[in-house]
């Protein structure tokens, strides 16, 4: 962990945190983190594949963490952390990439493979799988207690998250999240209250987790991580093919959330994915949360580095 060089790298006239370590030398693995995660997400990942003879590089988005805020946090959107991510590989003169991608970050993984196919050696994703770019609304089935549904709709999460600190809220959403159900609220409740205070942290999470992402989401806020994903679902991605061709992984925890959404189990158990990824391979791990890489990162890294093997 010690031996994560942090940096700042201009790109689009914004300057991107970065994380890296590993020879510059070698394949690269760029990390593409999730909401609430920052790269700090990725710490255990970044040591195994540098230790096994890759660069790891892991940024945080604009308006994540360190990284400069857009110029108008409202108006982000995917197209520009797709954009940074290809630039930035531009900047490290990185001609091709590993994509390894957690919750919202695997549609911007997948995203970068079908505008930019000749810049991708392969993907793994955690937690999220394939979605077409015209994604299907996420509440539908769900009541509106539904925390994607509360965090779209402007001034709502900011309200709710306003009222604690930024560590409290990392604590909070880490607790609800890591959790096999899906976070709902009751009508007059908002989601941060489903959590208090004397509930423990997940066990393989520390205060000292929450103390490093508190500090950097104290930062930069929530503005740009409102935006995007939660109110950028329904962006309209300019590609004109969804088939990807490059070999991918998904690893699923059989505890993560995600999986109880309407119709999700039965389309990532049937494959119904490799209609768009023919390459897929799909991996679960029984006790797995939606958080799966830090509560696992030794089950995790071995099938990251098996994967990176197999396709390098």
């Amino acid at each position: 962990m010690d031996q994560i060089q942090l940096r700042h790298i201009e790109v689009n006239g914004l300057k991107l945190h970065v994380a890296e370590i590993g020879n510059n030398e070698s394949k690269a693995v760029l990390f593409c983190h999730g909401f609430p995660e920052i790269w700090y997400s990725w710490r255990h990942q970044m040591v195994a594949v540098a230790k096994a003879g890759y660069r790891a590089i892991a940024p945080d988005y604009r308006g994540y963490g360190l990284s400069d805020p857009p110029p108008v946090p409202e108006e982000a959107t995917y197209s520009d952390f797709i954009r940074d991510l290809y630039c930035l590989l531009d900047d490290l003169a990185i001609s091709k990439v590993f994509l390894i991608a957690k919750d919202f970050g695997a549609r911007v993984a997948y995203l970068f493979a079908l505008l930019h196919p000749e810049r991708v050696a392969g993907i793994v994703t955690l937690g999220i799988p394939f979605l077409p770019p015209k994604l299907p609304s996420l509440k539908e089935g769900l009541p509106e207690g539904f925390y994607i549904a509360r965090w779209e709709e402007p001034g709502r999460a900011e309200a709710d998250f306003g009222r604690l600190d930024a560590k409290t809220v990392v604590r909070n959403i880490y607790i609800l999240f890591s959790r096999s159900e899906i976070p709902i609220a009751e009508e007059n409740q908002e989601i941060m209250d489903l959590v208090d205070a004397s509930t423990p942290l997940p066990s393989w999470f520390t205060e000292e987790d929450v103390g490093n992402y508190g500090a950097l989401y104290e930062n930069s806020g929530y503005q740009t991580a409102l935006k995007v994903p939660y109110r950028s679902m329904q962006e309209e991605i300019n590609v004109s093919e969804v088939m990807v061709d490059a070999p991918a992984l998904l690893i699923m925890g059989e505890k993560d959330y995600f999986i109880k959404f309407p119709g999700m189990e039965d389309y990532i158990r049937s494959d119904q994915a490799k209609m768009f990824v023919p390459k897929l391979e799909t991996i679960f791990i029984p006790e797995g949360s939606h958080f799966v890489q830090e509560q696992f990162p030794d089950q995790v890294n071995d099938l990251i580095l098996n994967f990176l093997k197999n396709h390098s």
